[in-house]
């Protein structure tokens, strides 16, 4: 092996120590300066209406809607470009005078009951809204007859701890043979 590749690793020549000092200076006064370019201050700019009130009702109301690529965001948190879309359609409905209620029904006839945050009580969305409780009834109705069965099953394992008249007998008796002779010895 050559002496200018040692230490290499195959990743062609190496910069003397001084090089790689000053290089790494650099780098560290860039970062620290604010000159290099970072993911985390880019940030993109939220689109903005030209009337601020009409912006605000309109955030009010994706509040209360459902971002249908996200499922877990509001249409006015979520930045997929499917709720900016429909944020602008919602601008646009608000534009040309429709009511809240107008503009939830739009969305509902095209996207339906998933679109809103709070979806009305219906015999499809019963699941929906009772669902949780009924599994937690189900579970608890579960762990009740488990623990039921155990027991029953221990209760008949167990023996009957109550002796007969002659067991007692007995017992009395065995227990007064060894004690005379535990004290005989």
């Amino acid at each position: 092996m050559d002496d200018s590749m040692r230490g290499t690793r195959g990743h062609g020549v190496r910069l003397p120590k001084a090089m790689r000092a000053l290089a790494a200076a650099l780098l560290l006064a860039a970062a620290a300066t604010g000159a290099m370019p970072t993911a985390v201050a880019a940030r993109e700019a939220q689109e903005v209406g030209a009337d601020p009130a009409a912006e605000r009702h309109m955030m009010q109301l994706a509040s209360e809607l459902r971002c249908l690529q996200c499922q877990n965001q509001t249409l006015a948190d979520s930045n997929a470009p499917l709720a900016v879309d429909l944020r602008q359609e919602i601008r646009e409905l608000l534009a040309k005078g429709q009511t809240d209620e107008q503009v939830k029904a739009y969305l509902v006839a095209r996207y339906g009951d998933f679109v809103l945050y709070r979806p009305p009580l219906k015999s499809n969305t019963f699941f929906l809204w009772f669902g949780p409780a009924l599994v937690l009834l189900a579970g608890l109705v579960a762990l009740y007859v488990t623990l039921k069965r155990r027991l029953a099953r221990l209760d008949s394992t167990q023996p009957n701890p109550e002796l007969s008249q002659a067991e007692s007998q007995r017992a009395q008796h065995l227990l007064e043979k060894e004690t005379e002779e535990g004290s005989l010895s």
